[in-house]
């Protein structure tokens, strides 16, 4: 389109533009003929972001802001870029393994409705990533690549999205900083990745990244439920989480508290944080019914004894930590001829350190894993802490009282 047309374009879409937005468009052609690029681009990412414009964003990038894309900062033509890709067809497809996620607001606009074909909408990012390619412009190309990333996700593509964020990832490495959605962009992504590729682990660790860079209350209720029970199974079902307390202390948890059907699920993480065998006993109804957790359950046992030994050696004061065998075995309900193994693993996972003496069949701790605290557990805390202060008296007494004749001389 020759540029003297552009304002006969922008009138067109400003007749068709609902009518809270023609005003913008109005203001479009101003800026443009005054060349003010900056308020220009501002402008239209405002148009963007409203809901009416979908129907036109798609064809506002291709005939108006690739005009002047040179001009303006790139990482925002990106933007703009992705919120008109929200026209292209097809949805994220979910993985059997884990309820559906929810992508980074930004960059998986590319993922919701338009084109014919995913390979079409590969195309159109691909052309979207090789246009920021340039040396200046370096966090608009990872944020693109993410994008990229994203629909060979949607195209099973696994190889080709772990290529594309491993090439972001080095980009972003080289960065003394950059702006947080591009970082949310990538960790979002990598989410999906090993949510596809079911790393429960790598998954809670990139999904909790991504939360950290956003603002939760950019998200509906729903993308906090699903991200929330996400978090949550990946947690349980994880082979390298026994520490659940960043999770705890996030306010997206709070999302499980708003429907009864999900309740269950919160409170059976702070079932295993506090070592609660017989809270995880009741629950045990809700577990069998999630096919995921159902399918990990032999793990999920040997979690909750693991956490019901921290929480019993925890429980002890640091000078009388020398449990036997029998008093481990009352405490978590593991038959004794297992209770050595079950500290082995408790000790090669890092959640406590010392010895075990096999003869005597006693363990030695010297040293248990931080977890969050509950009010009952702090409550416990408290009533050490008055246990010391009073032993800490007595001894002082005691001093003062034999020591009398050598505070005479």
């Amino acid at each position: 389109m020759n540029v003297d047309t552009i304002p006969d374009f922008l009138a067109e879409q400003r007749d068709s533009a609902p009518e809270e937005l023609q005003p913008l468009v109005l203001e479009f052609e101003t800026l443009w003929e005054r060349k003010l690029w900056h308020q220009l681009t501002n402008q239209l990412i405002e148009f963007f972001n409203h809901p009416g414009s979908a129907p036109q964003r798609l064809q506002f990038y291709k005939v108006f802001v690739l005009k002047f894309a040179d001009k303006i900062n790139q990482l925002k033509l990106v933007d703009l870029a992705l919120k008109a890709a929200t026209q292209c067809r097809g949805t994220r497809g979910r993985h059997p393994t884990l309820p559906v996620l929810c992508c980074v607001v930004l960059c998986c606009a590319v993922l919701t409705v338009g084109w014919a074909d995913n390979q079409e909408r590969l195309s159109f990012m691909e052309a979207v990533a090789k246009k920021v390619d340039n040396e200046d412009s370096q966090d608009a190309l990872v944020f693109a690549t993410i994008a990229v990333a994203r629909v060979k996700l949607d195209l099973n593509d696994l190889d080709g999205a772990r290529k594309d964020l491993d090439r972001a990832e080095q980009i972003l490495d080289s960065f003394d900083s950059v702006e947080t959605i591009v970082h949310a962009a990538f960790y979002g992504a990598n989410a999906d990745y090993y949510q596809a590729k079911a790393d429960f682990g790598s998954y809670y660790r990139n999904a909790l990244l991504y939360l950290a860079c956003i603002d939760i209350k950019s998200l509906s209720p729903a993308e906090r439920r699903n991200r929330a029970y996400d978090l949550a199974i990946a947690a349980l079902v994880s082979s390298s989480i026994y520490n659940f307390g960043e999770l705890l202390l996030h306010p997206i948890l709070d999302a499980l508290s708003e429907r009864d059907d999900d309740k269950w699920l919160r409170e059976l993480l702070f079932a295993f944080n506090r070592g609660d065998l017989a809270a995880y006993e009741v629950l045990a109804d809700k577990i069998q019914s999630n096919a995921l957790l159902l399918r990990h359950g032999r793990q999920l046992h040997e979690k909750i004894y693991l956490a019901a030994l921290t929480e019993a050696v925890f429980r002890r004061p640091p000078h009388d930590r020398a449990m036997s065998f029998a008093t481990i075995a009352a405490e978590t309900k593991v038959r004794m001829d297992e209770i050595e193994h079950l500290i082995m693993k408790a000790l090669s996972l890092g959640l406590l350190r010392g010895t075990i003496d096999q003869v005597d069949q006693v363990a030695h701790i010297d040293w248990v894993q931080p977890k969050v605290l509950d009010m009952k557990q702090i409550d416990n805390m408290r009533q050490r802490l008055k246990e010391w202060d009073s032993s800490v008296d007595q001894l002082g007494n005691w001093i003062e009282r034999v020591g009398q004749d050598v505070w005479a001389a």
